[in-house]
């Protein structure tokens, strides 16, 4: 059992440390390209981690994996890039702990029969009293229209990134490090394409702290993470694992606060909360009721 809560709090750790690291490395390079750094050394971390446990495709569902890279890592992981060039990253942190309630809202716009329940109900209205909590001041004064949309940003990819989670759930009969694989190398491939596009490679000027901001970003929160979160999921259950969802956020905030000297104000530290109660009201109530039924 310790070594499952070992695991849990290495992949918080590791998930909510990410948004330190982006920091440092859109310091230097554009989003785009920090998105295309990520997105391939995951691909290839992954791509060797399969190689090693001798876990091979069968083949097929390349569109899907298309689709889902595409609103799991090329949109996200661009969009969240960009907007911490104008937010802290404990703002970041949480707002992207918003992913559970976007589940729950459009899970039934893509999984036939699905419903939204009084537990989800409850969640979502509770995580969007947070957010409300945590733009109050800006929301109030009418300043602070680049954070309100570099936030905007973040809640788009955070939609988009629990649209993929719940897209995964129709693809069969692949290993789920395949399917992180899979999906990463499809998301590469349309990154890079897009840096070329709209930020020349002759543009490009990393900085070594970048290039290791990259490298972390890439091995680790998109790469090596997906293989304990699968070991954690096969030794204590997804119930356990999602468990999760309250640590990013969490460490996310707390990384900010003293890594980075973040100033934070009260109303972040209430949002904080708000949100983490969301998603505990969440998963208490739909025990409750898958239980009844």
């Amino acid at each position: 059992m310790l070594r499952n809560y070992l695991f849990l709090f290495g992949i918080g750790v590791i998930w909510g440390s990410q948004f330190i690291f982006q920091q440092m490395a859109v310091a230097d390079l554009s989003p785009v390209w920090v998105g295309a750094g990520r997105s391939l050394v995951g691909f290839m971390t992954l791509a060797v981690i399969c190689q090693v446990l001798r876990i091979k495709s069968n083949g097929g569902q390349w569109f899907k994996f298309s689709l889902i890279g595409l609103l799991e890592a090329t949109i996200p992981f661009v969009l969240v890039a960009w907007g911490q060039q104008y937010l802290d990253t404990a703002i970041a942190a949480i707002l992207m702990g918003t992913i559970p309630f976007f589940t729950v809202i459009l899970a039934p716009l893509v999984i036939r029969g699905a419903k939204i329940t009084f537990a989800g109900m409850g969640s979502v209205l509770l995580g969007f009293a947070g957010l409300l909590t945590l733009f109050y001041p800006e929301l109030m004064s009418g300043s602070g229209s680049a954070n309100l949309l570099a936030a905007g940003a973040i809640v788009f990819a955070a939609a988009c990134f629990a649209v993929a989670l719940l897209l995964l759930k129709g693809v069969h009969s692949e290993h789920p490090l395949v399917i992180a694989r899979n999906v990463l190398g499809c998301a590469s491939a349309q990154i890079v394409l897009f840096a070329l596009i709209v930020s020349p490679v002759n543009e490009v000027t990393p900085t070594t702290s970048s290039l290791m901001a990259i490298t972390y970003l890439g091995m680790l929160c998109a790469g090596l993470v997906y293989f304990l979160y699968m070991v954690l999921i096969r030794d204590a259950g997804p119930v356990f694992a999602s468990m999760n969802n309250y640590l990013v956020p969490m460490i996310g905030v707390l990384l900010g606060a003293t890594i980075n000297g973040e100033a934070l104000t009260v109303y972040t530290w209430v949002a904080l909360g708000v949100i983490l109660m969301a998603v505990a009201f969440n998963q208490f109530f739909s025990r409750k009721e898958a239980q009844a039924a």
